[in-house]
């Protein structure tokens, strides 16, 4: 790759300590820049990486060290930055969602002109999603005909300290979970055509349970129990639950049947996991081996596999599509009809099983 790719780091929150350790010490890149609303924070993580400057986020985008920006902003503000690196002529890889809006979304996927956008979740990339994949696509289970995946949980109130935004538009469950479920199933399943959903808001109020504010209340202003069900271009249907009702759920997150068996695909939200597929008249579960995706890898992944291919599997089209599919069930829930989509990227390329100390380059 030559020189190393300069990296430059907007909102250094407590996500960024994930990008760091998968790109911090990477011989391919180099950590140039870094921005954040709080200074101490970006001179911080500047200190630690030899050459590297605190800027304001103007300074950042139109900075020559900088060839790719990493925007860790919160998603009101994804679509701004966005705009402005690539204004700047800067790649950009931001955190989930691409936008807080699908207009806002659609127009950073247009101004991308000659460079590139990226988008979590690449947890995707993962040997966990991507043996599922592999298995799926080698026809383990005959032609795929229906997916099922659930997320449960009692809300974020109980942990968060200030839990406000997952109660507001652009939150809940679907906004805040659903990308890392939905990007799984388009890497499984291939785009979506149409979706139809359904939801319900049973608490109007939500109770604060730990930090400096427990025991205060807060208003609810989204749905916070959304279902839905997807419609696969190839023909296979999706159903999607995602909660913040709760307690618990035993359901497996993720599950693909298909004509011949049914594969358990492991917890999306993690890069690894146990593939398990079963077939009629079998009594058991049968580990499927790992056979895909990078070995142990963490988030920012998916800058290295687009520097690596020149491709990527963490695209910004990809983001959009699933952007679009949560946009479309939050609208069909409210008008009582299904919704057809407008976007259908392709799926990139399986990832070959790639060893940690290839990727990481030790």
């Amino acid at each position: 790759m030559g020189q190393p790719h300069g990296i430059g780091i907007i909102g250094l929150g407590v996500i960024s300590a994930q990008y760091l350790d998968t790109l911090g010490s990477h011989p391919d890149v180099r950590i140039a820049a870094t921005a954040d609303l709080d200074t101490a924070r970006a001179e911080a993580v500047a200190a630690r990486y030899p050459g590297c400057r605190v800027l304001d986020v103007d300074e950042l985008v139109t900075d020559p060290s900088v060839h790719t920006v990493i925007n860790l902003t919160i998603p009101s503000a994804h679509a701004e930055v966005a705009l402005a690196a690539l204004a700047g002529g800067k790649n950009v890889f931001g955190e989930k969602p691409l936008a807080a809006t699908l207009g806002d979304a659609r127009r950073v996927v247009e101004a991308a002109g000659s460079a590139w956008v990226g988008c979590a979740p690449d947890t995707v990339l993962g040997t966990g999603v991507q043996t599922a994949r592999a298995a799926v696509d080698a026809g383990s289970i005959g032609r795929p005909v229906a997916a099922v995946a659930t997320w449960v949980s009692s809300g974020h109130e109980a942990w968060h300290p200030h839990p406000d935004f997952y109660y507001r538009d652009g939150g809940g469950p679907l906004f805040d979970m659903g990308p890392y479920y939905l990007t799984t199933l388009f890497h499984l399943l291939g785009p979506v055509a149409r979706v139809s959903g359904a939801s319900s808001r049973p608490r109007a109020v939500r109770t604060i349970a730990s930090g400096p504010r427990a025991g205060e209340s807060i208003p609810v202003e989204i749905d916070t129990h959304v279902t839905g069900t997807l419609e696969h271009v190839g023909g296979a249907i999706s159903t999607v639950t995602f909660s913040f009702d709760g307690a618990a759920t035993d359901a497996a997150p993720l599950e693909v049947h298909g004509e011949t068996g049914t594969l358990s695909v492991p917890d999306p939200n993690l890069f690894e996991g146990v593939v398990r597929v079963r077939r009629p008249a079998e009594d058991v579960w049968t580990p499927v081996v790992e056979r895909a995706g990078y070995e142990n890898a963490g988030r920012g992944i998916g800058v290295l596999d687009r520097l690596a291919t020149g491709a990527g599997s963490a695209r910004g089209d990809i983001a959009l599509h699933v952007l679009e599919m949560m946009t479309a069930l939050t609208e069909s829930a409210r008008v009582g009809r299904r919704i057809d989509l407008t976007t259908a990227p392709e799926r990139p390329s399986l990832i070959p099983f790639t060893p940690e100390k290839s990727w990481r380059k030790r």
